[in-house]
């Protein structure tokens, strides 16, 4: 045969006859094209960067819950670190790499503002709370003011010398002119629900948590509720250091915005005017 024809096979068919295959042609590129590469060997778009919010131990629920539907909406994963505010503010201070920080109360957002560590105009505050005394289910404990307290033997409050809730109870019980007393009976705790676990297992007479912690309890219950205490206000905004800044000033917009307001509300939160 001659160069250049395409090779022919001959085979038998069934019917005695014959069945005539060429041989297959190779798909390469026409000359002069690039290649058709598969959807396979094309990059991938670059994944969003993972955020890391530290936030007080009083948002857990909250925020877990809003970090899980940021995610579906956006496909960028949130991460938390909870705890007391002041513990988390120290971090910070320290060179901890977060991206955003959701603070119990102003003063540690004011200490993190001052040196520069935070970025002040994406900062919100819109969230407060109010305290409420908690004692365990089977207790006979009649708290109908905050001279009930005193009878009490422990008391289990978030360290009041640096917890926000803490400062809060202490402001609340030294303006009532109760503090001097109820100080030796206090049990000192990590964070607010430290405090909610120790009257939760019966260890302590009391406990002074926020009111959005009470749905969390195993079995305690509210006693109290303070209608004349210090004004509570939450503080969030995004690290000066975040290596993602634009994603960090996303997310704090997203918490301070109608779905995040929302879902505060619904867990008990007293939803205020942006500041």
């Amino acid at each position: 045969m001659r160069k250049g024809l395409a090779l022919l096979l001959l085979v038998a068919a069934p019917a005695g006859g014959a069945v005539l295959f060429r041989n297959p042609v190779p798909r390469f590129a026409s000359p002069g094209l690039p290649a058709r590469r598969s959807p396979a060997a094309l990059p991938a778009a670059d994944p969003k960067p993972e955020l890391l919010v530290f936030a007080a131990a009083s948002l857990i629920d909250s925020l877990q819950d809003l970090g899980a539907g940021y995610g579906l909406r956006t496909g960028q994963k949130i991460s938390f670190s909870f705890g007391a505010s002041s513990d988390l503010a120290r971090q910070i201070l320290a060179g901890a790499p977060a991206d955003v920080f959701f603070s119990a109360d102003t003063a540690k957002m004011d200490a993190l503002d001052a040196a520069g560590l935070v970025r002040t105009a994406d900062r919100r505050e819109f969230l407060s709370n109010a305290l409420v005394v908690m004692v365990p289910p089977d207790s006979k404990t009649r708290v109908a003011s905050p001279n009930d307290l005193l009878p009490l033997s422990k008391i289990a409050l978030a360290d009041p010398a640096a917890v926000p809730v803490g400062v809060y109870a202490k402001k609340w019980l030294t303006g009532l002119g109760l503090w001097d007393r109820i100080e030796p009976k206090l049990v000192p705790t990590l964070d607010v629900r430290a405090s909610l676990a120790a009257v939760d297992a019966g260890g302590v007479a009391a406990a002074i948590v926020y009111r959005t912690d009470a749905p969390m309890a195993k079995s305690a219950r509210i006693a109290y509720t303070a209608t004349n205490g210090p004004p509570i206000l939450y503080s969030v905004a995004p690290v000066a250091s975040s290596k993602h800044a634009a994603d960090a000033a996303a997310l704090v917009a997203f918490l301070a915005g109608p779905l995040g307001r929302a879902e505060f509300a619904r867990r008990g939160f007293l939803v205020v005017a942006p500041k």
